[in-house]
């Protein structure tokens, strides 16, 4: 067997001791693994490697990976308890924010066709982009943060290609380290989570700070940048438009052409010249329309100042709880698979350091043997 320690073959050597043996045994290189060969095709190797180290060592590696299991599967079974409860908020949340959505929309364009202007409904050339990203505030979830990450870096070196600014509001302590090591990038805050949930206070400065950028003309469009939650197995990290309140596919820059992400507005594969292509349309949504009968007892825009705080809280909590929701989803799945892999990797070491205790035992048997033979022979 390869990597064996062939017993006989030491003491057939006329430089065998007992010492010698102890010795090679103790100054192999520590968790060094050779490829194993079966000598039968038919028969599976277990385990797929060997493992070649002093015993003390092996035991000693042996009760880090029990620490380490117990570890990943606490880790796990909390992950699992907590994302049973963002499930059910994000479930619960998500009737409510796409009938105020289309609320908002019905009466927006009631008023724009009562020539009233809207400071947040205002569409103007976009110069400037704020986006809001949100990742989580711990590790050990996967590739969770890095997907966000990756997908606020793509969108911010598109809107650059167009000549576009961005400013990043990261929330988040994953993502408040990355942005503040990126000096290409302008960091207008770094805003960290307080709870185990999301609370609408947390979301409140988020929203505070996002209605002051837009109203005062520092930015012409605001996205959000967070993990959306699909089950306990799948999560997409997603763009969505905050501001201004629009239709999607209504924001263009100072050339007329639309700067909507592509996940934010509805596109569809098309051939050009032999080729794949993408062609950017309009969504048509359906919104609950308004009778032209109904009277607004107070003025529309009053209407709308009173709703929109509402709005900004409302998608930036449902933006909170989907990313937490997709990040504990994600951690449970990584901290699963951690436990599995020290289950396996104990099994395997638990292997190998039973052979090297057989061995030193077998080693010491024949030293015994070999002295009871010199000693008669004597």
């Amino acid at each position: 067997m390869a990597g064996s320690i062939s017993t006989s073959r030491l003491l057939s050597s006329p430089s065998y001791s007992g010492s010698d043996s102890l010795s090679f045994l103790a100054t192999q290189k520590p968790f060094r693994c050779y490829p194993f060969q079966s000598r039968s095709p038919s028969r599976s190797p277990f385990p797929s490697f060997l493992i070649r180290s002093g015993i003390r060592e092996l035991r000693e590696r042996i009760d880090s990976v029990k620490n380490t299991q117990k570890i990943t599967e606490a880790m796990k079974l909390v992950a699992a308890a907590r994302v049973r409860r963002a499930q059910e908020a994000v479930i619960k949340c998500r009737p409510f924010n796409e009938t105020l959505v289309g609320i908002l929309h019905s009466i927006n364009q009631s008023a724009q066709l009562e020539d009233i202007d809207f400071p947040l409904s205002i569409i103007r050339p976009v110069k400037r982009v704020a986006l809001v990203v949100v990742t989580g505030d711990k590790g050990l979830c996967g590739g969770f943060n890095n997907s966000v990450i990756k997908k606020a870096s793509l969108r911010i070196q598109e809107l650059k290609q167009r000549g576009i600014d961005c400013v990043v509001i990261s929330v988040g302590k994953k993502g408040n380290s990355y942005f503040s090591r990126r000096d290409e990038i302008d960091v207008d805050k770094c805003i960290q989570g307080g709870g185990v949930f999301p609370t609408v206070k947390e979301a409140q400065v988020i929203a505070d700070d996002v209605f002051s950028l837009f109203v005062s003309e520092e930015v012409d469009k605001v996205e959000l940048v967070y993990t959306k939650f699909v089950s306990l197995v799948k999560s997409d990290p997603v763009i969505h438009t905050l501001l201004p309140l629009s239709m999607k596919g209504e924001s263009c820059d100072a050339n007329g052409e639309c700067v909507d992400a592509m996940e934010d507005e509805m596109f569809r594969l098309t051939s050009k010249d032999g080729k794949l292509a993408v062609e950017r349309t309009r969504i048509e949504i359906e919104k609950p329309e308004i009778s032209p009968l109904m009277q607004f007892e107070q003025d529309p825009v009053q209407i709308l100042d009173a709703m929109m705080p509402l709005y900004l809280n409302s998608q930036i909590l449902r933006a909170l709880q989907e990313s937490l929701a997709s990040e504990l989803a994600s951690r449970m799945s990584a901290m699963s698979n951690a436990t599995d892999n020290a289950v396996e990797l104990k099994k395997n070491l638990t292997t190998a350091y039973n052979r090297a205790r057989q061995a030193k035992i077998t080693g010491e048997l024949l030293e015994i043997v070999a002295g009871v033979e010199a000693l008669r022979e004597s």
